[in-house]
């Protein structure tokens, strides 16, 4: 059956939206529990706000609780906090230090709002130089994209578009009533037989600089098992450039595996490189290529660098904001290491409503281009955002953990007009945040709500949902095991981009914390690499 899920699962024959809040409870050697039921929204309306169904507590009993009907007219402009020296790095290798989310009190402004981000490239790139016995630049750390590295265990919704999730507990890490909070939105899966067609256009740097660390043949190793994955339906086009750019492959269907395979064979390192005009070619390929109702993807595979043309990330971006509304959606895939620009390639992502990966190894590869193939081409949600609203009664002060480059102002939740982030089907995005409660509050702690935009109808959809002090841990070892994992990979993150809250554990005692997160979670090979990286980590700041 090769029906496309958008005629089995229309988004806008939903009859419901779905909530979660992971309340899971565990004992030191009990099994985990299972997540409590889900509990259905009433249908969202697209352009206002409504009451937040309360999420099932730990009896599975309902609470409804309305919602403050309040409009933010202004927002309180917060400084960040001073970013912590960088390490020490290659002069060639681009970065960007984005600073640190301050603490918030909730007297000045109890609303967070920013665009989410499946971004993963931040923790690989950190992965390679642990590897390699080095520490990352500390600019090269964006906290969330190392947790959103990994799975969270949230379970698919299966007949609506998301669910939202929300778990908390005291932190292990400090001891003056500091809780961490989990806030998850997990998008539905569109199974690989029902993707719709993907129209590619491999744009490909094959610069000198590609030469380096055999940059080129770990691209040409990872698009030859992404083509082992195509569909008749499916076509590929090959664009590559140096000084200048050229297409080396026609559209090509899918199922034409040996001509596509012998495009790839025969890409081989030249000159310098024009990152602007590979990819303005690259769009005009895809264009030409364009099939209304499939996955119309640009795949740039590159270092980042640019050293002939427009060579400043504003005039290259440019070249893709004004394709986006064509309906071509960009995926970046950094690789090498050196000389590597990871500002250009993140931004090329997001300006382009894709996502960004970094590949350092074949695995790796394997895990963006094939395992997660449908996620990382086929979008389930545009200009996706969330605002959190906490409770002014009950909480304090707060802070989010990374999303520092992603901050939308709290007035622009529901201008539709601002660019926000991209989600692709089965994709999971979450975000961590220190909290510090009101003393002896209790009730509501705050209200997480997620609005974008349907990419068939391009109708504007709105969800949220309640979590309450009754539905925090009592202990971090009594949480889920995702909820430790999400919460040791952020301290993590912090650790190595020295912030300035990351002072109070070591590297050394982290490395205890993680190292028993592989018997929570056996099955997951990235706890187990994780785990052990961290303990590489501690190593290296000895």
């Amino acid at each position: 059956m090769n029906a496309n899920l958008s005629n089995r699962l229309p988004l806008n024959r939903l009859c419901g939206l779905m909530f979660l809040v992971m309340s899971l409870i565990f004992s030191a050697c009990a099994p985990a529990a299972a997540p409590a039921k889900l509990v259905e929204a009433p249908k969202a309306e697209s352009q206002s706000r409504q009451a937040a169904p309360a999420l099932a507590d730990a009896t599975g009993a309902e609470k409804i609780v309305e919602v403050e009907k309040v409009v933010k007219e202004t927002s309180v402009v917060q400084e960040a906090a001073p970013a912590a020296t960088a390490a020490s790095k290659p002069e060639d290798v681009t970065f960007k230090d984005y600073g640190f989310n301050p603490y918030v009190d909730t007297i000045e402004d109890h609303y967070s709002t920013f665009a989410l981000d499946v971004d993963t490239a931040s923790y690989s790139v950190a992965r390679s130089y642990i590897n390699q016995g080095m520490l990352p630049p500390t600019d090269a750390i964006r906290a969330e994209e190392f947790v959103n590295y990994f799975d969270q265990g949230y379970a698919a919704p299966a007949d609506v578009a998301f669910s939202i999730y929300a778990d908390g507990a005291p932190s292990p890490f400090d001891a003056n009533g500091l809780y961490l909070l989990r806030f998850g939105v997990q998008g539905y899966r569109i199974p690989e037989f029902a993707r719709k067609s993907a129209i590619l256009t491999f744009v490909i740097d094959v610069s000198g600089s590609m030469r380096e660390g055999g940059r080129l043949e770990l691209v040409k190793q990872a698009l030859s098992l992404l083509v082992e994955r195509l569909r008749p339906d499916d076509s590929v086009s090959i664009v590559a450039y140096t000084d200048t750019t050229w297409v080396v492959l026609e559209p090509t269907p899918g199922d034409n595996r040996d001509a596509i395979l012998n495009a790839i064979s025969q890409l081989y390192p030249k000159n310098s490189t024009n990152a602007e005009a590979g990819i303005r070619l690259g769009y005009k390929q895809a264009l030409k290529a364009y099939r209304s109702g499939a996955t119309n993807r640009v795949i740039l595979c590159s270092d980042g660098v640019a050293n002939v043309g427009n060579t400043s990330p504003e005039g290259i971006l440019a070249e893709v904001r004004g394709y986006v509304d064509e309906g071509v959606t960009l995926t970046a895939i950094g690789v090498g290491m050196g000389n590597f620009n990871d500002v250009l390639l993140e931004q090329l992502a997001d300006n382009g409503d894709g996502n960004y990966a970094y590949v350092d190894t074949l695995d790796e590869a394997r895990k963006v281009l094939v395992d997660d193939l449908v996620s990382t081409l086929e979008v389930i949600a545009y200009d996706a955002k969330v605002q959190v609203d906490f409770n002014p009664d009950v909480v304090a002060r707060y802070r989010l953990i990374g999303y520092v480059n992603r901050a939308v102002a709290d007035e622009d939740f529901r201008n539709d007009s601002v660019d926000a982030g991209e989600i692709g089907a089965g994709h999971s995005a979450t975000a961590i945040y220190a909290v510090q409660f009101k003393s002896n509050a209790s009730g509501r702690i705050a209200t997480v709500q997620l609005r974008w935009q349907d990419p068939q109808t391009r109708e504007v959809r709105e969800i949220n949902g309640n979590f309450n002090t009754w539905d925090l841990a009592n202990d971090f070892a009594s949480t889920a095991p995702h909820y430790q994992l999400a919460v040791i990979v952020a301290q993590y993150a912090e650790l190595l981009g020295n912030s300035p809250w990351a002072s109070q554990i070591s590297a050394s005692t982290l490395s205890e914390y993680a190292s028993a997160l592989p018997g929570l979670l056996p099955e997951d090979a990235d706890v187990a690499e994780f785990a052990d990286l961290v303990a590489r980590t501690a190593q290296i700041r000895r």
